[in-house]
């Protein structure tokens, strides 16, 4: 896995969190899942495109405002496995497929 992931927030005034159980706010996975694809990016160091979620496993919610690491494991040149870790639990896990971006 990664040596050094980043911390990341998702921060309470994010416009996804409202609608998302109001009065008990959770962070939606779709939300999760692009902070994933933002470390995929940044690890894989080239233009890439997502191509598929293979396997995504939610282990226990994530609150507003909670520090979180995604850690990125590179499979092959075009897939890589995750893992998003609070400092209390393990958050979500799975794996991504991506290709070559000709942007």
């Amino acid at each position: 896995m990664a040596e050094n992931p980043a911390w990341r927030k998702i921060p309470a005034s994010h416009p996804a969190l409202p609608g998302h159980f109001p009065g008990h706010p959770v962070v939606p996975g779709v939300v999760i899942l692009s902070e994933v694809w933002d470390s995929v990016v940044a690890a894989a160091a080239r233009p890439v495109r997502c191509t598929g979620w293979p396997n995504v496993k939610f282990l226990a919610p994530l609150q507003p405002e909670e520090e979180f690491t995604v850690e990125v494991e590179f499979t092959g040149p075009e897939a890589a496995r995750f893992t998003c870790r609070s400092a209390e639990r393990p958050l979500v896990q799975g794996s991504v497929r991506f290709a070559p971006s000709h942007e």
